[in-house]
């Protein structure tokens, strides 16, 4: 039993608190000492608030981490980094989500999560508001650099947490987890990878054209959504007057992409790819026709592409995911045949084009990426990739090598770009990837909660750029 304070005691005796009294006030003393928040607040570097819980069965709190902005150089500058804690309960599994981007400031559950009943951290990635350094030196925002924050997180957390961890996320956040997993291999027992890319070769991106031509089981869908896109730019004028009347409304800026006509070129750019990634083929019967109107066809092209996000309001907050993937991770260069001679932009379509000019980059040409897909191949372990059938960003995937141990990629068929796909695989496949996460989180077949509530990471259905 835990040893009653000397100040405790004292005020026992002074209350004339005996017997059974006596031992009642010591287990409120203890209880206290044995919570949750206090034990947060007790890690040094961890501002602890905790807040109103939506979810049954959970406390919610929203923590504050000490992060280095340089892990090399941990005696200079420091950040404050968001982490928000869905606690459960101290024995059962730890799960740590991350989107890649901001974390959601409402609860949810992901999909391991709920599989595994279990706890769960929401981890901002660095520099994405509020969770960036002032000034911001961008040098810093690197894949080794977040993936060491969340290793100093996990090693402060491990302390309270101690059975299992699982590590998830989808997209980039899905790209975070593998990364994580590469520098710090035995932070966790398993990784749960959701719609990652792997653009190991940048200059060569012929597989997204081969998707795109390919894509779905009905050849009609695919050709009516490329026609769409050349329409918006043969309607220039028209849908550019449209775009220019909801800037002036809504208070929208173009200083990154500098004029409303290359914002609107390159939303229509991302048309084929943004309709492929959030919709599905079952979609296509909504789609206006091409010789619709102005309006219905300015519909689509927001409806699907967001013409909002191509405004400084929309770019500002990915901004630190543009700077990465124009220095480490790479991007998309599609062949636009379909919309050609009528862009004038085309070589806009690249990370660059959304970064403010005085912030200043340098690709890799690669070098981080062709890293971690060796380690993937090589020595990667208990790595559950998971794509869907109908995504583009599944064209450039993760592959298992002769040296990958206890892992699994798998295709949900028919799927696009969501984050929960598990459930969505064919039975067998479901069955065998549900076990191998309930092996890898220590839970028995049949003995995890069945009443852990599902709720979708919001930020996911805001159309973040990948």
């Amino acid at each position: 039993m835990r040893r009653i304070s000397r100040g405790a005691m004292a005020l026992l005796v002074a209350a004339g608190m005996t017997g059974s009294g006596a031992v009642a006030a010591q287990a409120a003393v203890t209880a206290r000492a044995d919570d949750i928040a206090a034990q947060l607040k007790a890690i040094p570097g961890m501002q602890v608030t905790e807040k109103t819980s939506t979810l049954p069965g959970y406390r919610w709190f929203w923590l504050s981490y000490r992060q280095p902005v340089d892990h090399r150089e941990p005696k200079g500058q420091w950040f404050e980094q968001r982490v928000l804690l869905q606690h459960k309960a101290a024995e059962s599994p730890m799960v740590l989500y991350t989107s890649g981007y901001n974390t959601p400031e409402t609860m949810f559950t992901s999909e391991p999560t709920a599989l595994v009943g279990g706890n769960q951290i929401s981890v901002e990635y660095r520099y994405f508001t509020p969770s960036r350094p002032e000034p911001a030196d961008w040098r810093k925002d690197t894949i080794w650099q977040a993936a060491t924050d969340e290793h100093r997180l996990i090693g402060a957390l491990k302390k309270i947490y101690k059975a299992k961890w699982i590590s998830t996320g989808a997209s980039k956040g899905g790209m975070t987890a593998v990364y994580h997993k590469r520098f710090y291999p035995r932070d966790v027992d398993g990784s749960v990878v959701y719609v990652a890319p792997n653009d190991v070769d940048n200059d060569e991106d012929s597989r997204y054209d081969k998707f795109f031509e390919t894509v779905g089981t009905d050849p009609q869908c695919r050709t009516h959504v490329k026609a769409l896109a050349r329409e918006f730019l043969k309607r220039r004028p028209a849908i550019l007057t449209r775009f220019k009347a909801d800037a002036a409304k809504n208070g929208w800026t173009f200083d990154i992409l500098r004029t409303p006509d290359r914002a609107f070129e390159n939303s229509v750019m991302d048309y084929e790819f943004a309709f492929w990634q959030y919709s599905l083929q079952s979609d296509c019967a909504a789609l206006p026709a091409v010789n619709a109107s102005d309006d219905d066809l300015y519909k689509t092209l927001d409806a699907i592409s967001g013409m909002s996000f191509y405004t400084d309001q929309g770019l500002q907050q990915y901004i630190p995911y543009y700077y990465q993937a124009g220095t480490e991770l790479g991007w998309p260069t599609p062949q636009f045949k379909s919309l050609r001679p009528l862009l004038r932009y085309e070589d806009s379509y690249q990370p660059r084009t959304y970064v403010p000019r005085d912030v200043p980059m340098r690709f890799d040409r690669g070098k981080a990426m062709r890293d971690v897909d060796r380690w993937v191949r090589d020595h990667g372990s208990r790595l559950l990739f998971v794509y869907g059938g109908n995504d583009p960003w599944g064209s450039e995937r993760f592959r298992l090598g002769k040296g990958s141990r206890d892992s699994a990629v798998y295709t949900a068929p028919g799927m696009n770009h969501s984050g929960r796909l598990i459930t969505k695989l064919p039975d067998d496949q479901k069955a065998k990837a549900t076990a191998d996460l309930l092996r890898w989180a220590g839970v028995q077949p049949g003995a995890r909660s069945l009443t852990t509530p599902v709720a979708d990471d919001p930020l996911q259905l805001q159309r973040p750029p990948l």
